[in-house]
């Protein structure tokens, strides 16, 4: 291990090399540009490519370009950049491309305040392509689990041959801790075809990815975000065609759910109030129930590293035991709707949100609205 004092932009590049992203394709934009700069420098003497773009379209496309020519490719934008990469992971979705998009927030809608951080794109990471698709969207909450997070999104990609979104924000990726730097990372590598007999978009086990075939290896593959039978063949009239391979697509996703999804939980045995957070903000929250507890208030707290997809069984489980549920979030509320629809029915759920002006959630305000919940 090698202890560095790092931001957590800087450990998210790190991660990245070391999980062996070797394509980097980018478009500076605040506040995650420190990542592009660090990936900029190093990617080149490592034997990597690295290329500044002239948006994020054409970022997100060439991360799918270098993906299928056989590379780890990875890009990091903000709000307004990531808007602009929908409809490129669309088409990763559908031609289950893996790649690592990591975004960074700051508040909006538009270019809303660019330094300031933020928790509003939670909704759009899940449901911004349009049709029917999911991808595994990981959220880190400090600088050593950007590193770590980051490299679990690549295995994640390769192991199921996916895009996958990593959510961070600007305390995060502006906040500077020690990371402990693994010595060496062993990320699967993607399943190439035994032969030209093997279709590339097609499992008979919906749990288990096709194998990816290479460009420039000889295989005769076509790679259409159109709907495709399992050679890639364009088959847009049929039904079956397209509910098969859409609901593989989904089933990938959801089957595995077990590995993909990732939670820690603090204190929720005994506790008679919870939190249910993210990010930055479960940083305030784990500050807060050590406070509480510290008063005799039995907090607890359960901390979502995955965000997508959720298992709502951890969630139904604290609902159960707790008079309460607090769900604090830099946002109007966007992770409450999941809250509520895990809990509503086992206990109350209050909402704590705040919006813009680069202040936290800080630890006094959510431990005085637990003993306000708890008076009531």
């Amino acid at each position: 291990m090698n202890r560095v004092f790092i931001t957590g932009n800087e450990a998210v590049a790190y991660g990245a090399l070391a999980a062996g992203c070797n394509f980097y394709a980018g478009y500076p934009i605040t506040p995650s540009s420190e990542i592009m700069h660090l990936m900029a420098r190093e990617l080149p003497r490592r034997g990597g490519v690295f290329v500044q773009v002239e948006d994020e379209i054409a970022a997100i496309n060439a991360l799918i370009g270098a993906s299928w020519a056989g590379s780890r490719a990875m890009t990091a934008t903000s709000g307004p950049g990531f808007s602009l990469m929908q409809e490129g992971l669309g088409y990763a979705v559908m031609t289950e491309t893996p790649l690592v998009v990591v975004d960074v927030m700051r508040a909006g809608p538009a270019t809303g305040q660019a330094t300031k951080p933020a928790q509003g794109d939670l909704m759009q990471a899940r449901w911004g392509r349009h049709g029917d698709q999911v991808l595994p969207v990981l959220a880190p909450s400090s600088p050593q689990e950007c590193y770590d997070l980051v490299i679990r999104a690549f295995t994640i990609a390769e192991e199921l041959r996916t895009p996958v979104v990593v959510l961070s924000d600007e305390f995060i990726g502006h906040g500077r801790e020690v990371v402990e730097l693994a010595g060496e990372v062993r990320i699967p590598s993607r399943r190439r075809p035994r032969s030209a007999r093997e279709p590339p978009f097609y499992s008979e086990d919906p749990r288990v990815p096709p194998p990816m075939p290479r460009l420039g290896d000889g295989f005769n593959v076509l790679v259409t975000g159109s709907t495709h039978d399992g050679f890639g063949y364009r088959d847009t009239r049929s039904f079956d065609t397209h509910y098969k391979l859409v609901k593989r697509i989904w089933d990938k996703i959801w089957l595995n759910r077990d590995t993909i999804f990732d939670y820690e939980a603090v204190g929720i045995d005994d506790a008679i109030i919870g939190f249910v957070a993210y990010g930055s903000t479960a940083r305030s929250v784990a500050k807060s129930v050590e406070i509480l507890r510290r008063e005799g208030i039995r907090a607890g707290y359960i901390k979502l590293k995955t965000l997508w997809p959720i298992d709502t069984k951890p969630i139904e489980v604290l609902a159960e035991r707790v008079e309460a549920i607090i769900v604090p979030e830099l946002s109007l509320g966007q992770l409450v709707f999941d809250i509520e629809r895990a809990a509503k029915n086992y206990t109350k759920i209050y909402s704590f949100n705040k919006v813009g002006g680069g202040e936290p959630i800080y630890p006094r305000e959510l431990v005085e609205l637990a003993r306000k919940v708890l008076s009531r």
